[in-house]
């Protein structure tokens, strides 16, 4: 009977609510393989200037020329000539649902992204594969003159601008996946916040891979000026194919003097897709970056967002949490670079692992020599549901003045016998009983969400936990 279960429980994983599938939707894509023929490709079909070609072959170069990283799950599995690096949805890039071809459409309806454009965003972008498909944004936000598009439509209707800010603060050489990106980055979102804008309601990305050993490259590249405010929102899922799907993505953030930008990403990859990507930001003076990362499925996450606290009393906050069951590793975690004078940063971590997963944090608070006066904090707590998963607290805390400080704070439970027992004597059954001591654990985390993702979150979780007991 037990045996029965568990075959139930794996079918029911392997499921996953987003793994449905419409049908191969291109209008076209590149050959498989990544070579310098690939590169030139994708840049002539996008008519780019010299300039973004040979920084792209620049960067392929610099991709092949360095090593797996050195740390976290072994990546010398993949083979990189057996991806599509460029598959392209659509010809156009529609401002009305009715205009996304049916196929694709019939997708984001499944996924609820119209409706939640209707009733909660002032602008949203819609990508498939490699390319946006969809992008709106309300007129009394672009009328104050914010900017958000893709990365592509940037670079030839504001190339002044966004040549200034690309690459700025990720490089091409800065590690393997980025110099990936680098090489064959396509779509993604752009934002420009003018100076004094403060943007009342998010601004949403969804990020949909849907062809099969092929890889999403968005850059993200957002600039919010001095005494301005941004929340944005990004959303991403999958298939679920027999073959892996590959995502490098990196983020770029410019926070000016005085500044607030939030950063939600609520990550829902199925467990075929490689997530290997770089998120960083640039803090000015008085500014203030938060990231808020969930991440559930993908078989491999690397990341690790970032920020740069350069400017004096410049803040940094993250909030994460790391969800692993069978056949998923989480390797996640922040960094802080304290540069400034009194800058603060602060890292929470929340892994959960149950059915033999792995979740790992994975992170780094520097105060430099001239941080004088800076203060840094960072909580990891991991709640283990079983015997055969695994987790590591992987810090590194590095102080080069004294006059700063930084607090380090790591625990690894399991849920106990007491707690269970509690709960169940009040009649709730074993399993509620367990999802109830899981969700209070993530609370930290869920209540900095919109209400519509934390209760789509708590869903999320719940589903991947069914059978988690026994």
């Amino acid at each position: 009977m037990k045996k029965l279960k568990q075959e139930e429980e794996i079918k029911e994983i392997s499921t996953y609510k987003y793994g449905f599938n419409e049908g191969e939707v291109s209008s076209y894509k590149v050959p498989k393989g990544l070579t310098e023929e690939t590169i030139r490709q994708i840049s002539a079909i996008k008519e780019e200037p010299e300039w973004m070609l040979n920084f792209r072959l620049d960067s392929l170069k610099k991709f092949n020329d360095r090593p797996q990283p050195s740390f976290g799950p072994d990546l010398n599995f993949l083979d990189f000539q057996d991806y599509y690096y460029y598959t392209r949805g659509t010809d156009s890039i529609a401002s009305s649902w009715d205009e996304v071809p049916e196929n694709i459409r019939k997708t984001f309806d499944r996924l609820g992204i119209p409706e939640a454009e209707k009733n909660f965003f002032v602008g949203i972008n819609a990508q498939w594969d490699a390319t946006p498909v969809y992008e709106q944004l309300q007129t009394q936000i672009s009328d104050q003159g914010v900017i958000f598009t893709d990365c592509d439509t940037a670079l030839k209707k504001y190339p002044e601008l966004f040549k200034k800010y690309f690459a700025s603060i990720v490089d091409n050489d800065d590690n393997k996946y980025a110099a990936l990106n680098s090489a064959v980055w396509s779509g993604g979102t752009f934002i420009y916040v003018p100076k004094g804008v403060k943007v009342e309601m998010p601004l949403q990305a969804y990020f949909r891979i849907n062809y099969q050993q092929s890889g999403q490259f968005e850059r993200t590249l957002i600039i919010v000026e001095d005494d301005a405010e941004l929340h944005y929102i990004e959303g991403c899922t999958a298939p679920v194919y027999s073959k892996n799907n590959l995502h490098a993505a990196i983020v770029e953030i410019y926070v000016g003097k005085r500044s607030h930008v939030r950063y939600t990403t609520v990550q829902n990859w199925s467990d075929n897709v490689l997530n290997l990507v770089t998120k960083r930001s640039l803090v000015e003076e008085d500014g203030r970056m938060e990231w808020v990362d969930g991440n559930i499925g993908s078989k491999i996450n690397m990341k690790y967002p970032s920020c740069i606290l350069k400017g004096d009393r410049a803040q940094g906050d993250t909030i994460s949490i790391a969800v692993a069951k069978k056949g998923v590793y989480q390797d996640a975690g922040s960094k802080m670079i304290h540069l400034g004078k009194e800058t603060k940063s602060k890292i929470i971590s929340k892994s959960i692992t149950f059915q033999g997963g792995t979740a790992n944090y994975r992170g780094l608070a520097y105060i430099g020599p001239d941080a004088i006066n800076s203060k840094a904090r960072v909580e990891c707590d991991t709640l283990i549901l079983d015997n055969q998963s695994h987790s590591d607290t992987i810090p590194q805390n590095k102080v080069h003045n004294n006059q700063s400080q930084i607090e380090h704070e790591a625990t690894v439970s399991k849920v106990s016998e007491e707690q269970l027992f509690y709960l169940m004597s009040r009649g709730i059954d074993e399993q509620q009983a367990l999802e109830l001591i899981v969700m209070g654990f993530l609370e930290p985390f869920t209540k900095e969400l919109p209400l519509e993702y934390a209760v789509e979150l708590n869903q999320l979780i719940r589903m991947d936990m069914e059978g988690s007991v026994g």
